[in-house]
């Protein structure tokens, strides 16, 4: 399901969250090592993004780097994190080219310092492009930055600045990450694992799930164009019911 003629282009997802998953058992499958199933999960992504772009979404979050991943094998960090120096510099023109706002969430300050550098770079020179944003979650847990909210909240009302009954839904999303940046109505996982694996915990309360079988190197146009497609023939009811939403 790959025809544009069967998606309506009027009800896009104004924001995609995907979590890239399997580049590591794709290698292993093609008999290399995991490194060059990261370095082809770049084409995926490049691909991916422009197909978002054509299709007029506004936010693409991809879950690039957890804070669980630290836990890889040394040489797997090391090859990720030079290959994310590597790729922002080498994709930075094309950003550009096709309007493509730069922005990260996560804990940004743990990554090492070139990666924070380049990182930084990138996000300045696309600041001003229009197209789509595409956010990279880096060294992000959804548990780290809920403590970090619960944290800034406390703070916040030992000086005195807020009252617990200022406390609600608005405030929470205010103080995380993601503050200028739209909840995402679908979110999609490779690999054919069925688990969120601490991604955007708070955000995707009403987000639709779509699951593939297949790896994130063997991800692009055809297969977001069939998870829209999948996404637009779901009735999103929001906790009302079917007959709620047809006499709205």
């Amino acid at each position: 399901m790959s025809d544009l003629n069967h998606i309506d282009l009027k009800a896009i997802p104004e924001h995609i969250a995907i979590i890239m998953d399997g580049n590591g058992r794709w290698a292993k499958s093609q008999g290399q090592d995991r490194i060059f199933g990261h370095t082809k999960g770049v084409d995926a992504v490049r691909e991916t993004l422009r197909a978002a772009a054509d299709l007029k979404v506004k936010f693409l979050t991809l879950y690039a780097f957890s804070t669980e991943n630290w836990n890889r094998p040394k040489e797997e960090v090391e090859g990720l994190m030079n290959l994310l120096v590597m790729s922002l510099a080498n994709e930075l023109e094309e950003l550009n080219e096709n309007g493509v706002r730069l922005q990260a969430i996560g804990n940004i300050k743990g990554l090492p310092k070139e990666c924070q550098e380049s990182l930084e770079e990138a996000i300045i020179q696309t600041r001003n492009n229009t197209s789509i944003t595409l956010v990279l979650a880096l060294n992000y847990s959804s548990k780290w930055e809920i403590e970090e909210m619960v944290k800034s909240i406390a703070k916040q009302i030992k000086k005195d600045s807020i009252s617990l009954d200022e406390i609600d839904e608005n405030l929470i999303s205010e103080e995380l990450t993601t503050k200028e940046i739209p909840d995402p109505e679908l979110l999609i996982r490779t690999s054919g694992e069925h688990r969120v694996s601490n991604f955007l915990l708070w955000q995707i309360a009403y987000t639709e799930f779509y699951f593939l079988d297949i790896f994130w190197p063997e991800f692009g146009k055809k297969q977001l164009i069939e998870a829209i497609y999948d996404y637009q023939n779901r009735e999103r009811r929001f906790g009302l019911v079917s007959e709620q939403l047809k006499g709205a």
